[in-house]
């Protein structure tokens, strides 16, 4: 399967809006914002998102079909990565060679992420890119309407 990276585009938010709306993305995703249900927010979301400098965005392709999306924001020393597959195509190690190809465009170290604890996935892909566990917190999820437990990791 060929994984591509490329700059995303107006046709792509479609996608992304089915993505992040899908139930069993949000309850694994669990940190919802606003605009994971209202799309209102979630256009003025990714308008904000898009022209952002700071903000590196890319879609994610498989074999030439759009299949999320992945991208590193914030502040030096704060910058963060953040993907999303579609539910469609999780288990098939896209999101590893997505987030991969995503940090070799990006310099600036550190860079951390968080996922929800039990999201065994999402935190194996970090760790298979380098990240290593760092800490742990709690946040409410907005997607599960309970506090959840969140690890912290961090790529040197």
């Amino acid at each position: 399967m060929e994984i591509e990276l490329r700059e995303t585009n107006d046709d792509d938010l479609a996608v992304f809006w089915e993505q992040l709306t899908h139930p069993e993305l949000r309850r694994m995703a669990a940190l919802t914002r606003k605009y994971h249900y209202d799309r209102g927010h979630f256009d003025a979301h990714w308008a904000k998102v898009r022209n952002d400098p700071a903000v590196t965005l890319r879609t994610v392709l498989a074999d030439r079909v759009v299949v999320g999306h992945a991208a590193v924001f914030g502040p030096p020393r704060e910058r963060e990565v953040t993907y999303v597959i579609g539910p469609e195509h999780w288990g098939r190690g896209i999101a590893t060679r997505a987030l991969a190809e995503l940090i070799r465009l990006e310099d600036t170290r550190p860079l951390h992420a968080g996922a929800v604890s039990d999201n065994a996935g999402s935190i194996r892909v970090l760790e298979k890119c380098g990240f290593v566990l760092t800490g742990r917190t709690r946040d409410y999820a907005r997607a599960r309407g309970e506090e959840v437990d969140v690890v912290l990791l961090t790529l040197h």
